[in-house]
């Protein structure tokens, strides 16, 4: 077999994988997009491991390394989009913007300016 068939499956779902994290909002697909990346590199691993003809097999002992980390990310992730979606009401990315006390995520507001009739107000009284 070729290895440009792997190799370009693989650029092919990696690029999906850029797009899906550069475009959604949704905490949920991003995710998804990592894992379509994550699965686009072990193809790469398994596909070189399979031409060079490795007899370690690094490349397939790397591919179980990267899914162990994927299933780890993938359990810390899901942790975090659901702590998010009950603090906030949504998994949406732009608006999780601070993760602290949902009360306290705006920034405190500066001193709003006095109107012109509340100064007259003031400088006649």
């Amino acid at each position: 077999m070729h290895l440009a068939y792997p190799v370009v499956l693989s650029a092919l779902l990696f690029s999906v994988g850029v797009y899906g994290v550069l475009a959604r909002r949704n905490a949920v697909l991003v995710l998804m997009s990592v894992e379509l990346m994550l699965n686009a590199v072990n193809l790469n691993l398994v596909a070189f491991d399979a031409w060079l003809r490795d007899a370690l097999h690094a490349g397939q002992a790397l591919t179980l390394f990267t899914i162990t980390v994927a299933a780890a990310e993938v359990g810390l992730g899901l942790a975090i989009v659901l702590l998010l979606f009950r603090a906030r009401g949504t998994a949406d990315i732009d608006r999780a913007t601070a993760l602290g006390d949902p009360a306290e995520s705006h920034a405190p507001a500066a001193e709003e300016p006095v109107a012109a009739e509340a100064l007259k107000g003031r400088a006649t009284a």
